[in-house]
């Protein structure tokens, strides 16, 4: 990115934005694990071209940075260095598996092709790292954090909530929560993952988002026939 790039959380949230308006897509199907920007993205108002929305195991309400490791990755973001220091240990598959990094993250390890992947661009490239630490250093403080999540759950299309029953993370009760708050929502609770669903339980996953899917796209066919 651009050295001057907003990459703070409304920053990253313009882009998906700016994204669907510049393919001119519509009705579009938004799926998020792990991040957390599709709340900011209905907060800010640029949710427009959002139809329906899937949120797995993701940042919700004030977990920010989420768990351990997020908390590991915004103290080394402080300090000079510390993010070659963590990617340079995601060399190590030993490391991979540290509370602070993947351990609670994936409750089975990465496939190494998807760590390097994941790693080597931040160990090699200086400017990734410091668009990295641009985006981990700019937490919403907890008021604009409530003030986003009392927003977020005014989206009224249909919603899947898809969490892991043993995320360590993500707490199981926030992916509860959000199904009792938002007013279209249903949810789809995965055994045997950690938040990285993905990776853990990858065809759980896939099973819950086409049957979601097929179900509203029938809706939205009885309704037009209904018109």
């Amino acid at each position: 990115m651009r050295p001057d790039a907003d990459l703070g959380m409304h920053g990253m949230v313009k882009l998906v934005a700016e994204f669907l308006d510049a393919l001119d897509l519509r009705d579009v199907a938004l799926v998020a694990n792990d991040w957390g920007g599709p709340q900011v993205l209905i907060a800010d108002g640029l949710a427009d071209r959002v139809g329906r929305l899937v949120l797995s195991s993701c940042e919700v309400y004030d977990n920010y940075p989420p768990g351990q490791p997020g908390k590991s990755l915004f103290q080394m973001s402080k300090l000079p260095g510390g993010l070659l220091l963590a990617a340079t240990a995601l060399r190590f598959r030993l490391l991979q598996r540290l509370p602070t990094t993947f351990g609670l993250m994936a409750k089975r390890p990465v496939p190494r092709d998807v760590m390097a992947r994941w790693s080597q661009p931040m160990q090699t490239d200086p400017a990734i790292r410091r668009d990295l630490r641009k985006y981990v250093l700019s937490v919403p403080d907890k008021a604009e954090l409530a003030d986003i999540a009392t927003r977020a759950v005014t989206f009224e299309r249909p919603t899947l909530i898809v969490w892991a029953t043993e995320d360590r993370v993500m707490p199981v009760e926030h992916g509860r929560r959000l199904a009792r708050e938002c007013p279209d929502a249903e949810l789809v609770e995965i055994d045997d993952s950690y938040a990285l669903i993905p990776e853990d339980r990858p065809e759980a996953l896939v099973a819950a988002l086409r049957e979601f899917l097929r179900r509203t796209d029938d809706a939205d066919r009885r309704g037009r026939a209904t018109q």
